[in-house]
């Protein structure tokens, strides 16, 4: 297949784009160029794809059998690239998000669960409702939590920050609340696994590990893929604190886990890291290699909140 691919040169699509290589494709990355091709002789158009005019002037002419849309976050991202393509493609793979769920008494979330009209990822579940009622043979792709080498959201490298530096880690809540990760490179082979299967035409996969965790367990399983026996974990409300912007912790606090059956059913995938060893390579192929470990971090909310505490 002609795969056109939005991105392709930050995290996610860098894996996607060496699967997709990997297995004979042929794949076009449409970006900005601010960035290398991950693999050497890939297509690139350069382009500003929140540009339309720039968007139709770049590909009217082109021909693709499919294309993954990892980027859009927005319905208006997204809806010009749907339009100039619908009936023209196989397949269109976009990338929504976990986040659209409105919060549940009722855990894991699944497909169908209602969605949040107040949640920050509206725009996700607006664009996938967009492909829907347009008829294109669209596919969404609904991740939690992402992890791995290359990961540029600070979550596994936050508690990293303070495990090699034998500092506690400030946990809100008592600590229980249940949660899921999912490595970026079992993602990447999910959203390969869609293409040319007919079942994953029209609909929405949730995909993550296949198992869930606590805070502190998460804490735990960082520490060990770091080496360390010992964690010191920390437990505060967060209701007694103004942080103001600053970030004190790197997840929502609340349960948020999905279930990962429907696409382990329809795709024949399924997670090849559980979370340690997932955690391990990217502490040790991105952690480490970048000298994480050695850089200067700002750990002054921890200072208030471990003070308050004290």
């Amino acid at each position: 297949m002609r795969i056109l691919m939005m991105g392709g040169t930050r995290f996610i699509g860098v894996y996607l784009t060496k699967i997709l290589v990997e297995q004979g494709h042929s794949v076009v990355l449409f970006n900005r160029g601010n960035k290398p091709a991950p693999v050497e002789g890939v297509e690139q158009i350069h382009g500003d794809r929140t540009d339309e005019s720039q968007l139709k002037e770049k590909l009217a002419s082109e021909q693709f059998d499919a294309i993954f849309d990892n980027n859009g976050r927005e319905l208006s991202d997204t809806k010009p690239l749907a339009d100039l393509f619908n009936g023209k493609v196989k397949h269109f793979v976009y990338m929504s998000s976990a986040g659209v769920y409105l919060k549940s008494d009722q855990m894991p979330h699944r497909e169908e669960d209602a969605v949040d009209p107040k949640s920050r990822h509206k725009g996700k579940n607006d664009t996938e409702t967009y492909l829907s009622q347009q008829g294109l043979p669209f596919t969404s792709i609904r991740p939690t939590y992402i992890y791995g080498p290359q990961n540029y959201n600070p979550l596994e490298g936050w508690f990293f920050d303070r495990i090699v530096r034998d500092r506690p880690i400030p946990i809100p809540g008592n600590g229980f609340h249940i949660t899921q990760l999912g490595h970026c490179y079992d993602l990447a082979n999910a959203m390969a696994a869609v293409l040319g299967n007919e079942t994953a035409i029209g609909q929405i996969y949730n995909i993550s590990g296949d198992r869930y965790v606590t805070f502190d367990g998460l804490a735990r399983a960082c520490a060990e893929a770091a080496g360390k026996s010992d964690v010191k974990l920390i437990h505060y409300d967060p209701k007694q604190f103004d942080f103001g912007k600053r970030k004190a912790f790197p997840m929502r606090v609340q349960h948020f886990f999905a279930d990962v059956s429907k696409a382990m059913q329809d795709l024949n995938w399924k997670p090849q890291f559980d979370l340690v060893s997932g955690l391990k390579d990217s502490f040790q192929k991105d952690y480490l290699a970048n000298g994480a470990d050695k850089a200067e971090i700002d750990f002054s909310v921890d200072d208030e909140i471990i003070k308050t505490l004290s």
